[in-house]
């Protein structure tokens, strides 16, 4: 048996520090790579990891199993279960990691490799954040370099931008609205002002009232049609999406944030989430 503190690490310069939040995670991550361990078991307050927040969605299920890459998307777009860097690690080191409830038996959900039949489910879960803000400057003279005066501000002041559109008018102006954590929200449309001032645009404007919802699947791949069945649902709610963000297992919309908890229950049951191997 190997017993070794978890949470602590040495810097560049040999000194002892903390490996900030969820290093825990990765101190064991990191141990059952390079123990060779047949796999990685994280002990915490839930008893795997679900579909989606069953606080949200009461129907919401426990998964046996989920990739490294769609475990990596949930915790980047607000799933709470781990920390990101310790998927990150075990992904790299190929360590299969095992999500646990400290307080009662079960089996809990595997996190590893992509093996044949995980593309069979169309999607994982369905991820949500409600630190989300919205930025948008009209009326920008459209010409060559205008995204990074408008978004070179913004980096130089450290802030992260996630999601971004533009759209050009026939006047040959552009509109570009992003969106930005919501704890930068004033200082980020203080910023933007200011560029409007600079640019000439017609008007900057903001709105921190927004979520992101996001679904997420391996199985979006071999599957065609996951946002147009996203779309559909959440107009047969009403729900007006605001921005959409895809990627090869991911597709993200932008909503008003008092349509989270109906949005996020319209998908889980448009893809039949609450059911083994959704259709």
């Amino acid at each position: 048996m190997v017993v070794v503190a978890g949470f602590q690490g040495v810097d560049e310069e040999g000194n002892i520090t903390t490996l900030g939040r969820g290093g825990s995670d990765t101190t064991a991550v990191a141990m059952a790579a390079a123990l060779k361990a047949d796999e990685c078991q994280i002990y915490t307050d839930v008893d795997g990891v679900y579909t989606t927040d069953p606080r949200i969605e009461p129907r919401a299920r426990r998964l046996d199993r989920i990739t490294f890459e769609e475990m990596l998307e949930m915790a980047s777009l607000g799933s709470k279960v781990l920390q990101i860097r310790s998927v990150e690690f075990a992904g790299k080191y190929r360590v299969p990691l095992r999500v646990l409830s400290s307080f009662e038996e079960g089996p809990g959900t595997l996190i590893t490799l992509e093996e044949e039949g995980m593309e069979d489910a169309r999607i994982s879960g369905i991820a949500f954040s409600r630190d989300e803000a919205k930025l948008t400057i009209r009326g920008v003279p459209d010409q060559p370099g205008v995204a990074y005066r408008i978004l070179g501000p913004i980096g130089e002041a450290n802030i992260e931008v996630d999601m971004i559109v533009q759209n050009i008018a026939h006047d040959g102006t552009t509109d570009f609205t992003f969106t930005v954590h919501r704890n930068e929200f004033k200082k980020a449309l203080e910023i933007l002002r200011a560029t409007a001032a600079a640019l000439g645009a017609r008007e900057a404007e903001g709105d921190d009232k927004i979520v992101k919802i996001s679904l997420v699947g391996v199985g979006m791949r071999s599957h065609a049609g996951i946002a147009s069945a996203m779309f559909k649902a959440l107009a047969d709610e009403r729900i007006n999406i605001q921005m959409i963000s895809t990627s090869e297992i991911k597709v993200s919309v932008v909503v008003d944030e008092k349509y989270l908890e109906l949005g996020v229950r319209a998908l889980h049951a448009a893809f039949g989430l609450d059911k083994d191997g959704n259709g």
